[in-house]
């Protein structure tokens, strides 16, 4: 999904204006490897207690959003969508994350030396950072996208283009959603959207575009 980077999350500026947004989430599970001490036990956690989310999910009033990656992608995507004024579907929103999941913004903006910081947002803090969009009016959308599955795991590389109403001629920005989703055998996940926007010098890939 997109959201908007101007230092904050927010309504995202034109590219050429060299703006920057956006977000979504970093699960950390214990994996282990033959001859090697596990991630969960290098970070000082019990091996011998699972890694398991200690937080309700949120519950979902549209379960036909979770019944596939393109569903829970295209919900993604419209619940941040939306005209001017008018609110947006957060709890929609919130129903589609595992609790823990995180939107981040790859180039959100430079510190007091030059560097590049990364923007790490859970789901509250991005809905809270959001307003802009609702005040401006705000359309995103998946225009192509590559994934690949392994068990649970899915990695969707989703481009977008971002528009300030629907019927723009053309769109204010582009850049790519990296999102990371997870099947547990009932329904869909998101657990992490990391994006970056496309700029002069950072130009999509056309293997990444409408073929």
């Amino acid at each position: 999904m997109t959201l908007s980077a101007t230092g904050d999350v927010g309504y995202a500026a034109p590219v050429r204006s060299g703006a920057v947004w956006r977000r979504v989430a970093l699960l950390l599970l214990g994996v282990s490897c033959a001859g090697a001490p596990s991630l969960a036990s290098a970070q000082g956690v019990d091996p011998a207690r699972p890694l398991v989310s200690t937080v309700a999910p949120a519950q979902t009033t549209f379960p036909e959003d979770v019944r596939s990656a393109d569903a829970i992608v295209a919900a993604l995507y419209a619940s941040i969508s939306g005209p001017a004024g008018q609110p947006r579907a957060w709890d929609r929103f919130r129903g589609l994350f595992l609790p823990e999941a995180r939107l981040i913004v790859a180039r959100a903006r430079r510190d007091s030396i030059g560097n590049v910081r990364p923007l790490v947002l859970t789901i509250e803090r991005y809905i809270e950072t959001s307003g802009a969009l609702e005040e401006k009016g705000f359309f995103e959308r998946e225009i192509a996208h590559v994934s690949e599955t392994f068990g649970a795991v899915t990695h969707r590389f989703s481009t977008y283009d971002s528009r300030g109403r629907a019927d723009d001629p053309a769109p204010f920005a582009r850049g790519i959603n990296s999102i990371q989703l997870l099947n547990d055998g009932r329904r869909w996940w998101v657990v992490t959207v990391f994006w970056d926007v496309e700029r002069p010098n950072n130009r999509i890939p056309s293997r990444y575009l409408p073929k």
